[in-house]
């Protein structure tokens, strides 16, 4: 049976948030002494060429931080420091810096909790999760001792609650159900659109709270603040796995346009397009794809809702850029449709997604 590599998260119980933001202290320590050292050491004088950036390697900061665990009487592993010099290094070559931001443990630009490790560092006992000598109760709701650990973190959200994270292996579940296709069409009057006529209403999470998010932020109430945040982020990812996991159950190809939010958050619409969550839409409708053994494309949506899906066409009647946003249905004066904006665009979706195919959908 095939496999597949999965990060499951579990909140870790309140008891425990002292020696964990502790931990956490220890990791900022490390993080920012490597910092330290990059910054310092990268710049090597060369006769006759001047200073050439050498770009410390994570190989060379850990056998200079080797004994920091000794000298600042630490009780995260040799295992957490090699994990955080490593991520340092990685992110120090991504964005092609030799000093990083440093990560504060205090004040107005306090980073969140962050607690990595290597494979065999934590693993299940008796109910509890014992890393670095110490057991952790959490609330377990995946059956944690049917799982072999791999790598992982213990990480802190905005309201200081701490969650573990851990790499596994699961056994990819066979299909049960559902070998329908699908075109999903995204956008903000309506989050998500599909070929057969099913859509995901506009939440707007957001939206509801902005004035009640308003009012706390200008009385200063920072706990409440961050409630209100994680109740929109809660409310919108409920929504989202509801509709994602009825999509993937019924089909075996997805086929999504490629409608950049990234791109769109820069405009006047931005709002709007973080609020509807797209990204995280299209996130888990490829790795639940993945998991069901289905297929997930994503396509170059241009022209998708001027396009008649029966005929091909492009017409005079068909809406076309900010004008024709209004335009919620028109019909093709070749053929004699009627379209719905919407489902029209998904079904030249799905279209190409079959097109993209190019020796058809794989047997299941």
């Amino acid at each position: 049976m095939k496999t597949q590599t999965k990060t499951l998260k579990i909140r870790i119980r309140d008891k425990h948030i002292d020696v964990l933001n502790r931990m956490a202290f220890e990791c900022n320590q490390v993080w920012n002494a490597a910092n330290e050292e990059s910054a310092e050491f990268s710049w090597v004088p060369v006769p006759e060429v001047g200073y050439m950036n050498m770009q410390t390697s994570g190989f060379d900061l850990m056998k200079e931080l080797k004994v920091i665990r000794k000298d600042r009487d630490m009780i995260i592993g040799a295992g957490t420091v090699q994990e955080v010099i490593a991520v340092h290094a990685k992110a120090r070559k991504q964005f092609k810096k030799n000093k990083l931001r440093w990560r504060s443990s205090g004040g107005a630009r306090r980073a969140l909790g962050w607690v990595p490790f290597k494979s065999g560092a934590a693993v299940w006992v008796n109910g509890q999760i014992r890393f670095c000598g110490i057991y952790f109760k959490c609330w377990d709701s995946y059956g944690l001792s049917q799982y072999d650990f791999r790598s992982g973190s213990f990480s802190q959200d905005a309201r200081g609650r701490w969650y573990f994270n851990i790499v596994v292996h699961v056994d990819v579940e066979a299909r049960l159900s559902g070998h329908g296709q699908i075109g999903i069409d995204l956008g903000l009057k309506t989050t998500a659109t599909c070929s057969n006529g099913d859509t995901l209403e506009r939440q707007d999470c957001y939206r509801n709270s902005e004035a009640k998010l308003g009012k706390a932020q200008r009385a200063n109430k920072k706990k409440q603040v961050q409630s209100i945040h994680a109740k929109i982020k809660n409310r919108r990812a409920d929504a989202i796995h509801k509709f994602s996991n009825k999509i993937v159950k019924e089909n075996s190809l997805i086929v999504v346009g490629n409608v950049s939010a990234s791109g769109l958050a820069k405009t006047n619409m931005a709002k709007s397009v973080l609020d509807a969550g797209w990204t995280m839409l299209k996130t888990q409708l490829e790795y639940k794809s993945i998991a069901t053994q289905g297929v997930f494309i994503e396509v170059n949506e241009a022209y998708s809702t001027q396009a008649c899906s029966c005929c091909g066409s492009i017409s005079a009647n068909s809406p076309k850029g900010r004008a024709g946003l209004g335009i919620r249905e028109w019909g093709c004066p070749d053929c004699g449709t009627r379209h719905d904006r919407d489902i029209n665009a998904a079904k030249n979706i799905l279209r190409l997604g079959h097109q993209s195919l190019a020796v058809g959908i794989p047997v299941l």
